[in-house]
């Protein structure tokens, strides 16, 4: 009933931080991918292939299906997909910590208690992204950060995802095979005019599409855990439902047995004599 009662409110989250999520990722990688080759931004450069860390995001508390499962089993097959790159993590939740703690992966930073109180502040995004970047930024040997969540389908499905934050993909793709309208079209034709340096645009907007996926993320990640917890406590609560009436019924049939035994034996009794 909890789970059910937050669930309306981390759907609405969800479906209004989308569309600004998606469109905010398009529009920044069609802008990477028309500035000129020499220029270069520690958020967009691509690096080596040998370094990884990963933001897993579960949740705090069980009782939810499989919801915690598949995102570990997610993580630990991208683990070992990946035999000869070192790989650092960046949980955010108590089961995926614990989980990984227990196979000694290596944490640089842990975040717990963000999406059991069933919502998430962008301010706590933001504070996730920060050390993101400044790692990202400082650390030139760290090449590739990735994010692994649930994504809020229904209440009866979620799908783990797994994404590259950084570096910030450029957009090479046409427009008619990403599957955009017409308009779109018709300003992938066009070139755009900066009315500020690329360098100003980009430091100020790459930063805050880090924020920005990191809490759609958390936003998927709380609607999830609460559909799973719904789905599975009505399960759990009907296979108790059907377990009490079985068990009711046996213990009836027991009683009846016994009932007509002693007035077998009482009838026999009284024969005897």
């Amino acid at each position: 009933m909890m789970s059910a009662a937050r669930l309306k409110r981390a759907q609405d989250h969800v479906v209004a931080a989308r569309p600004f999520a998606n469109k905010m990722m398009e529009v920044l990688g069609e802008l990477a991918s028309r500035t000129d080759e020499n220029f270069h931004h520690p958020l967009l450069d691509q690096r080596g292939d040998e370094r990884y860390l990963i933001i897993l995001v579960t949740a705090d508390r069980g009782l939810c299906g499989a919801f915690n499962t598949n995102l570990n089993k997610a993580a630990q097959a991208f683990i070992q997909e990946h035999p000869g790159q070192q790989i650092e993590m960046m949980p955010i939740g108590r089961k995926g910590r614990d989980y990984f703690r227990r196979r000694n992966v290596s944490f640089i930073k842990e975040y717990i208690g963000l999406t059991g109180k069933g919502r998430v502040e962008f301010s706590e995004a933001a504070e996730i992204a920060r050390e993101v970047i400044q790692r990202y930024t400082e650390d030139t040997e760290l090449d590739k950060v990735f994010i692994i969540y649930n994504e809020f389908k229904s209440v009866l499905s979620q799908r783990v995802v797994i994404e590259q934050l950084l570096p910030v993909s450029r957009a090479t793709e046409t427009t008619e095979e990403t599957g955009a309208g017409d308009a779109a079209r018709a300003v992938n034709l066009t070139d755009y005019i900066y009315e500020q340096p690329p360098e100003e645009i980009f430091s100020r907007l790459l930063p805050r599409l880090i924020e920005t996926q990191i809490f759609r993320a958390l936003l998927e990640s709380v609607a999830s855990e609460q559909g799973a917890r719904m789905t599975a406590m009505d399960a759990a609560s009907k296979n108790a439902t059907e377990l009490i009436g079985t068990l009711t019924l046996n213990m009836n049939r027991i009683r009846q047995a016994a009932i007509t035994n002693e007035i077998i034996e009482v009838v026999s009794g009284a024969a005897g004599l």
